[in-house]
């Protein structure tokens, strides 16, 4: 599968169209509940039954492409490769592989490449993120307790 098959460009009229639809399914989103799905193909219609967190899926692809950006799907368990997983956290390859070599994230080589899953890399970045997050809560705090007008 090339990058292109896997990342199309999107026309205006697609960015559109995803942006309609994203509508329409949030409005039909409400609750947790089952979706059924009208398929029309080359045989026929026929209706397809979804489980809720298909269709909760389903709005966030539609959101990303209604917003022109590229969107992929991966299984929790997939492996990427250090550029990959450097875009991912937005940090420099020779960065990630520090973080890699000084066990912040675990790894498993295959042959001299090293491979790291999807969900490691994601929740090393939600523990960064919710890191800074308290940081700046706690500058916050400290400019206000001495009325530094914020």
């Amino acid at each position: 599968m090339t990058a292109q098959s896997r990342f199309p460009v999107l026309s205006p009229a697609d960015t559109e169209v995803a942006r309609a639809s994203c509508q329409r399914l949030a409005a039909l989103l409400q609750g947790d509940r089952s979706l059924t799905l009208n398929v029309t193909g080359a045989h026929g219609e026929e209706a397809i039954i979804l489980p809720a967190p298909v269709g909760t899926l389903l709005l966030e692809i539609l959101e990303g492409m209604a917003a022109g950006s590229p969107v992929a799907v991966l299984r929790k368990d997939a492996e990427l490769t250090t550029q990959q997983a450097a875009n991912v956290l937005n940090v420099s390859r020779p960065f990630l592989v520090d973080l890699l070599e000084q066990a912040a994230l675990p790894f498993r080589k295959v042959g001299t490449h090293r491979r790291v899953r999807i969900d490691d890399v994601l929740r090393y970045k939600n523990e960064v993120d919710a890191a800074r997050r308290r940081a700046l809560d706690e500058l916050v705090a400290d400019a206000q307790e001495l009325d530094m007008g914020y």
